[in-house]
């Protein structure tokens, strides 16, 4: 499952955008509340070259699906482009777009809610030939056994139904549909997560058979990297609706680029009996909300390798606490209501706590805050800021905090750039940053 990098590509995908909108029916606009945008997919730009398979993977909610059935038009992109065959797929004609809806198929995720319980399996795989009007219907019933043969089912079960058969027969049933029309590509959204392991290898085997003896291309959406690494040539890693890292399949599991490219990997579980006892590392922090995405990487608020102000001597370790610390205030979700044994301090909203108990205050919610002694001058910046928060002044103490800590990462956001293994990362050198004026160059 090669590819030839140096020809045309196939799909070529390029700044694609899915936004889902919040607040933006018509009793919203009537009120004028305002919309919110859910940044599903934010920014995607790849290619995928004929007869390659290129994995596309990420945790879950990352937009990898989405951005699966935007490519395909299955969703409306917001904005972006998408060529396939080297015409672009929103400026086809009626005809083209049925040519193009031939050419390029999908396998979805549950094997079992993309079927139709109202039609025998026969009248699902032959339905891509009625829609298509292909054959005549003796064709399309031999058709349709010679699928069914190929992925491992017989004509005897062509008027069965999809509740009769196991999760695994049942991806069957899917990839024969799909392969109906003969198509180029094929998106295999997470074909195998539902599935039991030997089954995910049988179904896997079967993909790989396919794309041999028919041509095919494929992207593979997927949260396993097991199964990536065993079908793919290239990966693509996605975060928060964006790319981070791309390269050839055995250069990103030896050599990761990208922090969490290597969080990811890290988290696979290993069958070696040396690495038994390995203590995995794992991200720290939720994943932020697509409705607001960090500013700068959006992978700093969980990044183990933030890049911390030239000027300021700090271990890694250290400087994450202060960033997660001063996380919670910007977005305030540090608790004052009960400071310390028994809620011995409370802090009114208005006046804060009492100027005589400001240190006694500082103090406990420190210790509670931060579970490490600061060396100068960090000590004396964290004080300020939790003096501010004793006093009421939440915006007082996330700019002393800013002012300290304020990294590159959240000030230019990193490209992703371009060779043989870009990775947005402003730690590999793809992106020219200017420490002195805070631009991107």
């Amino acid at each position: 499952m090669s590819a030839d990098d140096s020809g045309e590509a196939l799909v070529r995908v390029d700044d694609l955008e899915k936004y889902f909108w919040e607040n933006d029916s018509v009793l919203d606009r009537l009120f004028g509340t305002e919309s919110v945008p859910v940044r599903a997919v934010d920014g995607v730009s790849f290619e995928i070259h004929a007869g390659e398979t290129l994995g596309l993977v990420g945790e879950s909610g990352c937009g990898k699906s989405t951005a699966g059935e935007t490519l395909l038009r299955l969703q409306e992109p917001t904005g972006g482009r998408v060529e396939f065959d080297g015409r672009d797929v929103s400026e086809m004609s009626r005809d083209e777009r049925t040519a193009f809806r031939r050419d390029a198929q999908v396998v979805f995720q549950d094997p079992f809610s993309s079927l139709d319980p109202r039609m025998t399996i026969g009248e699902t795989v032959r339905q891509p030939l009625d829609v298509h009007d292909i054959g005549t219907d003796s064709e399309r019933r031999t058709r349709v056994v010679d699928l069914l043969e190929r992925v491992g089912l017989s004509a005897d079960q062509l008027d069965r139904y999809p509740h009769e058969f196991s999760g695994g027969q049942r991806q069957r049933i899917g990839i024969a549909r799909a392969l109906a029309l003969e198509p180029e590509f094929i998106v295999l959204d997470e074909p195998t997560s539902a599935l039991d392991v030997s089954v995910q290898a049988q179904v896997l085997n079967l993909l790989a058979d396919l794309q041999a003896e028919f041509d095919l291309t494929y992207l593979l959406i997927s949260h396993d990297l097991s199964v990536v690494r065993h079908v793919c040539d290239r990966v693509a890693v996605m975060y928060l609706g964006e790319l981070v890292e791309i390269a050839p399949v055995e250069t990103l599991f030896a050599e990761p680029a990208h922090p969490y490219t290597r969080a990811l990997l890290e988290s696979v579980p290993r069958v070696r009996t040396d690495e038994r006892d390995r203590e995995r590392k794992t991200l720290s922090g939720d994943v932020p909300s697509p409705r607001d995405p960090p500013s700068g990487c959006r992978f700093r608020t969980r990044c183990p390798q933030v890049i911390p102000p030239d000027d300021l001597e700090i271990d890694q370790a250290c400087y994450r606490d202060l960033m997660t610390l001063r996380q919670r205030i910007e977005n305030e979700t540090v608790s004052l209501a009960s400071v310390g044994e028994d809620g011995q301090f409370t802090v009114d909203e208005a006046d804060g706590v009492p100027e005589e108990k400001i240190d006694e205050f500082v103090a406990t919610l420190r210790a509670r805050l931060l579970d490490r002694e600061l060396p100068p001058p960090h000590d004396a910046i964290v004080e300020t800021a939790l003096t501010d928060l004793a006093r009421g002044n939440w915006d007082d103490a996330a700019r002393t905090l800013e002012d300290a800590y304020e990294s590159v990462c959240e000030r230019a956001t990193p490209e992703l750039g371009s060779g043989q293994q870009p990775a947005a990362c402003h730690l590999t050198g793809s992106t020219e940053i200017d420490h002195g004026t805070d631009r991107q160059q």
